[in-house]
């Protein structure tokens, strides 16, 4: 199963060359699920479907909030399934009061491997908010696991979390420390699977990101829960970074996307390696 994570930095810029370029990766690419962050829907709006249009896809939204004074639109989450989306939940993550809100979506998909909860989210972005994002991971990791199917296909948690690797908050989803006495673990499928790079989802190689004068950093995840015991289901075998060049002289977005291969034919001998 092929997932993608994509911060589609909504309808910013030069955005029918950027449709374009998104379309002609996701073409490509032709991932399996796809969970969006930053999408628009509301009056006259509704940039998931826009974007996989005539591909094959189901979608899905959560608002998080009302969008910069446009009347009727809403800002969050999507998902696109190629996968029929046979169920749904939403969640308000905590906030600091300030007026930027964020939220999780949740879908229950029926796959030919069995039923498999796929969750998109998108985190708060200031730097100094760490301690907002820890309790938004808080509340997002406990959310996820609940929805895990008995026994089936491991959660998938997708999104842009605005925080790096070494973050208490990405450390905390990662299972390498713990929270308010709480601890948990998902598999980083860029740290057991990356292609080899550092894997920089927000990089100054990229004209839309290069003006807001932040450093590169690794902020975009694909979380996949442990595989499944013995048979391997949801095992990250691949993963690489989405949109990171030039599509016909456009960047898709001001963030690289994450793209992951999960493991979905058993092992059929447990001590193989993958």
């Amino acid at each position: 199963m092929r997932v993608l994570s994509l911060n589609i930095w909504h309808d910013a810029g030069p955005w029918e060359a950027r449709r374009a370029a998104i379309r002609k990766e996701l073409e490509r690419v032709a991932p399996d699920v796809i969970g969006f962050q930053e999408v628009l829907l509301g009056e006259g709006v509704d940039l998931a479907a826009e974007l996989v249009e005539g591909l094959g896809y189901e979608t899905d939204f959560v608002g998080a909030s009302d969008f910069f004074g446009r009347d009727g639109v809403r800002f969050g989450n999507a998902v696109a399934s190629r996968f029929p989306i046979k169920g749904r939940s939403e969640e308000a993550l905590p906030d600091a009061d300030d007026g930027e809100r964020r939220a999780v979506l949740s879908v229950d998909l029926d796959t030919p491997y069995g039923d498999v909860s796929f969750s998109s989210t998108h985190l708060n972005w200031k730097f100094h908010h760490g301690n907002v994002r820890e309790r938004q991971v808080l509340a997002l990791c406990d959310h996820v696991r609940a929805r895990r199917p008995k026994g089936g296909f491991p959660p998938i948690l997708v999104g842009d979390f605005n925080a790096g690797p070494d973050s208490a908050e990405i450390r905390y989803v990662s299972g390498l420390q713990s929270l308010e006495g709480r601890s948990v673990y998902f598999v980083d499928a860029w740290d057991v699977a990356g292609e080899g790079s550092d894997g920089i989802s927000w990089s100054n190689r990229n004209d839309h990101a290069r003006h807001w004068l932040e450093p590169d950093r690794r902020i975009d995840y694909v979380f996949v829960g442990p595989p499944r015991r013995p048979d391997g289901l949801g095992q990250v075998l691949r993963c690489e970074l989405f949109g990171a060049d030039l599509v016909d002289e456009t960047w898709c977005s001001d963030h690289f996307g994450v793209v992951a291969d999960l493991r979905t034919d058993p092992i059929e001998n447990p001590g193989e390696i993958a």
